[in-house]
């Protein structure tokens, strides 16, 4: 009698068994019969490296398209076989617009602002992707400009022209500051410059007002640990900066380059945007030299985001960008 119990409690457990896993065969089959709806979406644009004891967080504002009309000093001809031979559509050149946010442990500072609202919709997500990486707008103490592009203090002001980063006080070349904001300067500009004119008039207006709109002169260190160096051309007071920690430096070069498909190959190559193309090709051409010959560790406003790496020597009046490999910090 045992035995015959004992057996039908077998069978039973065996026919529960396989009853369960048919079900759960039939629900994983119903389920992986059903295409979800794309996402669409990328992911927030946050990269973070490790400089000595400072934390920088490339952060991407967004990505401009441009016409291959933008580079001068190249024969039309011969500037479409170079993008050819990139893969790059002469008529939708990607430019990327980076900023840079530096943790020193005691302040925290940006490095040019984006776009804001004077691009389109398509950019201005510099605060969307800090907060992404963890920090606020309100956290910000110190923004430096390498320039006064619109693409660059953009982001300074909402729509409403109220500040975005109410506790900084933004710092930018005394040459740089005074030409823009001069309303002599303005009146002769051509057209296409009338609208920077008016752009940084009016996003300086708010931190001039209350007077955190300061200007430094080159070759200075703003705040311990990052220094203000001459690289004129792209604007008269256009700055790159030193950033220097634990035996460690990274040079944000702002827009010495625009095109990394054409200028590191072609460094004569410059921009309808330069104020004097003739001294930008000799300012791109001397800190091209100097970084390749000490193996600077760069970064670029215009670089392929996150815009990081190096910059090698061809050995014949030429380079190429090494962008630095994704790295996982400690």
């Amino acid at each position: 009698m045992m035995g015959a119990m004992r057996a039908f409690a077998v069978r039973l457990l065996r026919n529960l068994f396989w009853g369960l896993t048919v079900f759960s065969v039939g629900v994983v089959c119903a389920h992986a019969g059903e295409v979800p709806a794309m996402v669409r979406k990328q992911v927030p644009a946050y990269y973070r490296i490790l400089l000595g004891q400072f934390e920088i967080t490339a952060l991407l504002d967004g990505v401009m398209e441009v016409d291959k009309a933008v580079l001068t000093n190249e024969e039309p001809e011969r500037l479409q076989r170079i993008l050819a031979e990139r893969y790059v559509d002469a008529s939708r050149i990607q430019v990327a617009v980076n900023v840079y946010l530096v943790h020193t442990g005691s302040r925290l500072v940006l490095v040019d602002a984006g776009c804001g609202g004077l691009f389109g919709k398509k950019m201005g997500q510099v605060v969307s992707n800090m907060r992404a990486a963890g920090y606020l707008p309100e956290q910000v103490d110190t923004v430096l400009l390498t320039h006064m592009h619109g693409d660059h203090l953009g982001g300074l002001v909402t729509k409403a022209g109220k500040k975005v980063f109410p506790n900084a006080t933004v710092y930018v070349d005394q040459q740089e500051s005074d030409f823009w904001l001069s309303t002599e300067n303005e009146k002769k500009a051509p057209a296409y410059l009338e609208r920077n004119f008016r752009a940084a008039r009016t996003v300086s207006g708010p931190y001039r007002a209350s007077g955190k709109w300061k200007t430094f002169r080159q070759e200075s260190e703003i705040v311990p640990g990052i220094h203000a160096v001459a690289a004129p051309g792209h604007t008269p007071g256009h700055t790159l900066f030193k950033v220097v920690s634990g035996g460690q430096e990274l040079y944000i070069l702002g827009d010495l380059v625009h095109s990394h498909s054409v200028q590191f190959a072609y460094p004569d190559v410059a921009v309808a945007y330069d104020s004097d193309q003739k001294q930008a090709v000799i300012t791109r051409r001397k800190i091209f030299g100097l970084a390749a010959q000490s193996g600077w560790f760069v970064a670029g406003m215009h670089l392929p985001y996150p815009g990081v790496g190096r910059i090698r020597s061809n050995g014949d009046d030429s380079y190429t960008w090494i962008p630095s490999p994704f790295t996982p910090l400690p």
